[in-house]
């Protein structure tokens, strides 16, 4: 696809990887020269005569984030240590054996092998506890040390003992580290007994938009006639990726975003092409506070096109355009240059004046509407609201972020339900369970997850057993919590129970039937159909 004028990059919450390209210099009214020369003599002054040893560098380093946090919350320092973390995250793929893990009781423990990696062909399995590695054993070991004793260069070899469930001894496997994917579409599928299916992209990554027509068209081919996009918690990532995901909707020609800069030779205007291959499939999107620059992008230029119908909650509003620039240490650093605009003149920043509150996402105001498109805190709140048209000339509102056509909250959480998930019990209780009960349920629905989807219940007993797990792991218990947590608490036990089984893509499926943004989305495709004027 031939996108136009895409020479900057998107960033996310505290993520993503620029172009790279240098702009010109700019030089303000103060002396830049003499503040040079300030600093330099203070820093020689500090190495020569302050008290102990210093570390020029650390200082250097902390100069330049002070420097930039004056600016802006997104203007930031990148170290040549956390360089690698970042291009992995987008460039969609890095050196390794191939497994999702979690520490569970001081083990490392395969959460799932990755689609397509070595571990995977092995027959390595979800569950399965790395206990040496190398012949060294890794029992007690933190999780940031785990990625230095797994990942390594493509090509070498790296030996694991496997304590498996079932196995008297330990299994050992040879594994050749190889080029893993990073995938960030990570679940595809169709809404039982619907022609609705559901398409998540977690980021937006080099390989974003080819991701998603792969699956949009397994998708089709299963009889998918309406989608569900969903931009959930996506912080972000690539322009390229958010621009030609977008054209995929959008009519040729048509604005998708532009920016606005202080260096006219920054100011870009971006538009759909005529290459969009699901441009009259009604199309519902959802958002959240977490869906942030890119997926705002996207959300935004579909809304005021009314091209498809915006579902959730108000989205994080980062606006700001970053360029980023490489330093000769391996290091960058990246400088806001412009700021995003939706095709309606809103623009996507939210105030940051107060950079606690704005992380915090503090000063918002928003009610669950459910079933209307009324917007009464919007409507009364102008000064901080303003008002926008859609082409068609729709009402849409301003003031940072993209606010949806239908506020749908999700459900309060318990204090119960908080504690259970930041302790991560669900998958460290699935774990344990399936320690014992895993070569079993693996034979009775092998290969079979429409089986398993229909058939397997969550018992009485089991949810016993994750009490008095979750309270073995410091969990205080709630009885009033849980009787308002247990249904989603079992939903989530069998969604856990499917990722093990079958792979991560098992995991939506079933934990969707749980979730009121989803189920409410899909009530919704006759609007989606009324507004994009699709018959």
């Amino acid at each position: 696809m031939k996108i136009a004028k895409i020479f900057a990059a998107a960033f996310g919450i505290g993520l993503g990887v620029g172009a790279g390209f240098l702009a010109a210099p700019v030089i303000s009214g103060d002396n830049v020269y003499e503040q040079v020369k300030k600093f330099n003599d203070v820093l020689n002054r500090t190495a020569r005569n302050y008290v102990e040893d210093v570390d020029s560098k650390k200082l250097t380093e902390a100069a330049i984030k002070g420097m930039l946090n004056e600016l802006d919350p997104h203007s930031s320092y990148i170290s040549a240590e956390a360089m690698e973390k970042v291009q992995e995250n987008f460039q969609g793929s890095f050196d390794g054996i191939g497994v999702e893990f979690q520490i569970v009781s001081d083990t490392i423990t395969i959460v799932t092998p990755i689609s397509g990696g070595p571990s995977e062909a092995l027959g390595i399995r979800a569950g399965d506890k790395i206990i040496t590695v190398d012949g060294k054993s890794v029992v007690g070991i933190s999780e940031e040390e785990v990625p230095k004793r797994l990942k390594g260069p493509k090509g070498t070899q790296v030996i694991l003992e496997i304590k498996r469930s079932g196995e008297k001894k330990l299994l050992s496997y040879t594994i050749q580290r190889d080029k893993i994917p990073i995938y960030t579409v990570d679940a595809a599928y169709m809404v039982k007994n619907t022609d609705i299916g559901i398409i998540s992209v977690n980021r937006f990554a080099a390989t974003t938009h080819s991701e998603f027509v792969e699956a949009a068209k397994k998708l089709r081919s299963q009889g998918m006639k309406k989608m569900i996009l969903d931009l959930r918690s996506n912080p972000g990532g690539y322009l390229d990726q958010a621009i030609q995901l977008a054209d995929e909707f959008i009519g040729d020609g048509k604005k998708v975003v532009y920016t606005i800069a202080r260096r006219n030779d920054d100011s870009e205007e971006y538009y759909a092409t005529s290459d969009g291959q699901f441009e009259q499939m009604p199309l519902i999107i959802l958002i959240n506070e977490g869906s942030a620059s890119a997926s705002e992008i996207v959300s935004g230029a579909v809304q005021d096109l009314d091209r498809g119908l915006i579902v959730g909650e108000t989205s994080f509003g980062k606006g700001l355009v970053q360029q980023q620039y490489p330093l000769n240490d391996g290091s960058a650093f990246r400088l806001t240059i412009s700021r995003y605009y939706t095709p309606s003149g809103r623009l996507i920043q939210r105030p940051y004046s107060d950079k606690e509150k704005y992380y915090a996402l503090e000063g918002r105001e928003e009610g669950d509407e459910g079933n209307n498109i009324a917007h009464t805190v919007e409507k009364t709140d102008k000064k901080n609201r303003p008002e926008f048209k859609t082409k068609a000339g729709r009402t849409v509102y301003g003031g940072g972020g993209i606010t949806p056509d239908f506020i749908v909250k999700q459900d309060t959480i318990t204090y119960l339900l908080r504690v259970i998930r930041s302790k991560n019990i669900f998958w460290e209780y699935v774990a344990q369970y399936l320690d014992g009960k895993g070569g079993y349920i693996r034979k009775q629905y092998a290969q079979k997850f429409d089986l398993f989807e229909k058939e397997f219940a969550v018992q009485e007993s089991v949810m016993d057993e994750f009490k008095y797990y979750a309270i073995s792991k410091g969990v205080e218990w709630s009885e009033r919590d849980y009787a308002l947590d247990k249904s989603y608490c079992q939903s989530m036990i069998k969604a856990y129970i499917a990722r093990s089984l079958f792979g991560a893509q098992a995991f939506f499926p079933i934990a969707s039937k749980e979730d009121k943004q989803i189920q409410k989305a899909i009530t919704l495709f006759p609007e989606a159909v009324k507004i994009a004027r699709l018959h």
